[in-house]
């Protein structure tokens, strides 16, 4: 298996723009990209985000030196985090979720999705949450 990525994916359950306007100026974080949820090419996975959320933000991904961050409004009633773990292959990705998901609890199963060929979510038997995902195919 190739090296796998993990970065932090922080929710703000609707306080999201907010956060990412404080963290430019405070420490001078770059907007690489923002999605609100009414822009998607498709809607949401059902429980991931409020009905009437269509200005929130689905994805943000901010750069902070070196380091990707990537945040959302939705995912998490709570707010909270996750770490979202990158894998190469749909295979690493499978692997890599049943194993996570031993003793824990899957909250969106392995799935197609618009930005993904392979994409879901679990929290483990420790109480972290995993965002697991594979890359879109190169064209």
């Amino acid at each position: 298996m190739k090296t796998p990525i993990v970065e932090a994916y922080l929710m703000f359950n609707g306080r999201c723009e907010e956060a990412v306007n404080f963290y430019q100026k405070a420490i001078g974080a770059r907007l690489e990209m923002l999605m609100r949820f009414k822009d998607a090419p498709e809607p949401p996975p059902p429980g991931t985000a409020p009905d009437g959320w269509g200005d929130k933000v689905m994805h943000a991904s901010l750069r902070i030196g070196g380091t990707r961050v990537m945040a959302s409004d939705g995912c998490s009633k709570d707010g909270g985090f996750s770490l979202s773990l990158t894998l190469p292959t749909k295979s690493d990705a499978e692997q890599a979720f049943t194993q996570l998901a031993e003793g824990g609890k899957i909250t969106l199963p392995l799935d197609k999705t618009f930005w993904s060929p392979c994409f879901g979510m679990v929290e483990d038997r420790f109480g972290v949450g995993w965002m697991v995902t594979i890359p879109e195919p190169a064209n």
